[in-house]
């Protein structure tokens, strides 16, 4: 299922990326996840934070009707688990073979109780995966598919490195997913948006897409 890297109880202040305490170190470890393994289910106990050390994630829930709904890809850097009940509301699963780190969430609010850099930096966190939420919420409330599909492309081209191609870890099943669409649907909004020169497709899986005219697609994503 997944196999276990290395723990360390003295990593510095930091190692989680936005969650800096002052003056305090925390005992992590790291695992490594196959594509397609499972790190944590919903409705779990959320006995961890975990960051993306490489690879990717999807948080996703399983709709009534087997539909499958994607709150959120998690990338290289990016913090999830953190949770403000004490189960997951999501499933998270690796999207390719990734490694995560670990830590305890009671380590984590034991720290914060104490360490105001902490405790405002876990406040900015969970604002940040609220304003997603709301972000996501009205793009599938409100935006046409091809609205969704540009908007989808210039976050990924925000988060991702690289200067003019967006490597996508996703395959279109899981945008299609992400964006409430259809795989079709998705398909050929991005067939549109090539044929309108917005973007051009690399490599033989397409997931390599170069944005030709990011301006374009920002008006469409307005």
């Amino acid at each position: 299922m997944f196999a276990h890297v290395k723990a360390s109880p003295t990593y510095p202040p930091g190692i989680l990326g936005g969650l800096t305490a002052s003056h305090v170190t925390f005992s992590t470890s790291e695992f490594n996840y196959r594509k397609g393994t499972e790190i944590y289910g919903e409705k779990e106990p959320a006995e961890y934070v975990y960051q993306v050390v490489s690879g990717a994630v999807r948080s996703y829930k399983l709709l009534s009707d087997g539909r499958r709904q994607i709150g959120a890809f998690h990338l290289v850097g990016d913090i999830f688990g953190l949770e403000n009940d004490d189960a997951h509301r999501f499933t998270a699963e690796a999207i390719m073979d990734t490694t995560v780190r670990l830590v305890r969430r009671l380590s984590l609010e034991r720290v914060a109780h104490s360490d105001p850099v902490l405790a405002r930096n876990l406040l900015v966190m969970t604002t940040s995966n609220l304003q997603h939420a709301e972000d996501h919420m009205l793009l599938l409330g409100r935006k046409t598919a091809l609205e969704r599909v540009a908007a989808f492309l210039l976050e990924m081209d925000r988060r991702l490195t690289g200067v003019d191609v967006v490597a996508l870890p996703m395959c279109r099943r899981d945008i299609a997913d992400y964006l409430g669409l259809t795989l079709e649907t998705v398909s050929r909004a991005l067939s549109k948006l090539h044929a309108y020169g917005a973007l051009n497709f690399l490599g033989s899986n397409q997931r390599e897409i170069m944005l030709v005219d990011r301006d374009q697609l920002a008006r469409l994503d307005t």
